[in-house]
């Protein structure tokens, strides 16, 4: 049998008017404002009509350890809430934004897969509604004015070598990873002095829209940024410099959630898409609260895997907005076993546990993978004491997980005495410990002289009460990539740095190799794709 690509099956695919989509979550054609036939926005304000109604299950998908090409996290929540409409459940769906950078580089799209995807696959991808590009005009709007202000002399002055605000591209460019502004023509050109870009999906711009709840509060958290310090090292905020009412303008469509629809017509809600190994991995709260509204289940999913996305989702987005989950579903692939072996699902599952979040297992299933293969797998899974479910979303849509959706309605009735690992009052290495410790599994953290200088300074502002956000590989439970599975020989967790993104309100944490600004592979993805006369785009995946 041939199998389709993800674009072959999105382009066959009819999509339902994007107004019957709303009716079915009883939006009226009043409450959207249609991006063309297929994509809507629903202004964020809806909330105050649904402030009272109950909400819905919170689902989480997460997974183990991933491989270079993922494990299908996206595939299966989408594919979760198919099946759960097919049993008659009022589900909805809430994700991330694709970033062009992956979707040019490495891993293609983020729009799902197969017959569990989202529509309109292309525009999702490429572009969308221009919300990536509003976050990356946004902050550089404030990287304009930094500049200006430091060119033009203005108070409170900044040290020019302490500037921390740097730019931000929705592309892989390694090149841009370090630069020098301002040269030649005299000072015509403005300070000369270093910077660099970092990926729109590491902004703090994105983390803020993401975090906030309305536009006033993300106005008043982006007043709150660090753009420097003085010649005191007096940190300036961009509330100092007076720029923050203009970025929020900038985002005035950007902080309404996109509506779109499954290949089987279920609604889904797009919005935001801050990466998990150097941001916090999670779609907006804003986006997630209307779809508890709107449905009795909102399965959404957190970057990578447990120890980054789902870690960062309870303590960072749970700890800002309220949400607690009633269950997770860990995603598990036979090359990822292969790769990391039964002791990596064990940590992911413990570190659930911990949370004291009821779990699933969902074994997705990829061609090639055998029936054999696959019911040893969910032996060894059924071992560590949690239940283990083969599906198929991605060649069956909804069908591929009808028993999943049975079980998770189950498991969302368990008792879930969901709680942190840490408490905000404590010292910020003691946090960072703590998660090592208790998520990754790590025998002790190492701090650098410059760390521990960083770590201070934070503390001395009077931000120690943050939550912490680990900048950490995806690719191993250590902070080392090549260390697959999870280590028998114990490890250390080395954090070279630190930086306070007080808009955001949390504390970043930098590990091993960690770079803002990934770089594109040698074979990028972009060299496949292609569009005719037409406009009908090829390539993409």
């Amino acid at each position: 049998m041939q199998i389709k690509s993800d674009i072959e099956i999105a382009q066959e695919t009819r999509p339902r008017p994007i107004e019957e989509i709303a009716d079915s979550v009883g939006l009226g054609s009043e409450d959207i404002t249609p991006y063309g036939k297929y994509i809507a926005k629903i202004p964020h304000t809806i909330m105050d009509r649904y402030q009272d109604a109950p909400d819905g299950k919170l689902i989480l998908v997460t997974a183990m350890s991933p491989t270079s090409m993922g494990e299908g996290k996206t595939t299966t929540t989408i594919g979760l809430g198919q099946a759960l409409r097919r049993i008659g459940k009022r589900a909805m769906m809430a994700i991330r934004e694709p970033s062009l950078g992956p979707c040019m580089g490495l891993k293609g799209g983020a729009a799902g897969g197969g017959y569990s995807q989202v529509l309109p696959m292309e525009d999702i991808n490429l572009h969308f509604t221009g919300d990536l590009h509003a976050i990356s005009t946004s902050h550089n709007l404030l990287a304009a004015v930094v500049d200006n202000h430091l060119h033009q002399r203005h108070t409170p002055e900044i040290n020019p070598r302490h500037v921390v605000w740097k730019r931000v591209i929705d592309m892989n460019d390694r090149s841009l990873r370090s630069i020098i502004l301002g040269l030649e023509d005299r000072g015509i050109n403005g300070v000369m002095r270093e910077d660099g870009f970092e990926i729109t999906a590491a902004s703090e711009i994105m983390a803020i829209l993401c975090l906030s709840n309305n536009l006033s509060e993300l106005k008043e958290r982006i007043g709150k940024v660090i753009v420097g310090y003085d010649f005191l090292r007096k940190p300036i905020f961009a509330g100092d410099i007076g720029v923050n009412g203009a970025m929020a303008a900038l985002l005035k469509h950007a902080v309404n959630p996109n509506l779109v629809q499954s290949v089987e017509g279920v609604p889904v809600l797009i919005h935001g898409g801050p990466f998990a190994n150097i941001a916090h991995g999670c779609n907006t709260i804003i986006a997630t609260k209307i779809a508890r509204k709107l449905s009795d289940y909102t399965i959404t999913e957190a970057g990578f895997g447990a120890d980054l996305g789902a870690e960062k989702f309870f303590h960072i987005k749970c700890r800002a907005s309220g949400l607690k989950p009633s269950a997770a579903v860990l995603v598990v692939t036979r090359r990822a076993y292969a790769l990391h072996g039964i002791g990596n699902i064990r940590k992911h599952v413990d570190t659930l546990n911990q949370f004291r979040v009821p779990v699933i297992i969902s074994i997705n299933t990829f061609a090639g993978d055998s029936e054999a293969d696959l019911a040893d797998l969910q032996r060894n899974c059924q071992d560590l004491g949690v239940e283990a479910v083969i599906t198929d979303f991605r060649e069956s849509g909804g069908n591929g997980g009808l028993e999943l959706a049975e079980k998770v309605v189950d498991l969302c009735e368990s008792p879930c005495d969901f709680r942190m690992l840490y408490d905000l009052e404590e010292p910020i290495m003691t946090k960072v410990e703590t998660v090592a410790n208790t998520v990754y599994g790590a025998a002790g953290v190492e701090f650098s002289a410059q760390a521990a200088k960083d770590i201070k300074q934070i503390e001395n502002m009077g931000y120690a009460g943050l939550p912490i956000c680990i900048a950490k590989t995806p690719a191993s439970l250590t902070d080392n990539p090549k260390i697959p599975g999870f280590p028998a020989e114990p490890f250390t967790i080395h954090v070279d740095s630190a930086r306070v993104s007080a808009g955001a309100g949390f504390v970043v944490i930098y590990t091993g190799k960690i770079l803002s600004m990934p770089g594109l592979p040698m074979k990028p993805a972009a060299l496949a794709i292609d569009v005719d006369d037409h406009g009908n785009i090829s390539g993409l995946f």
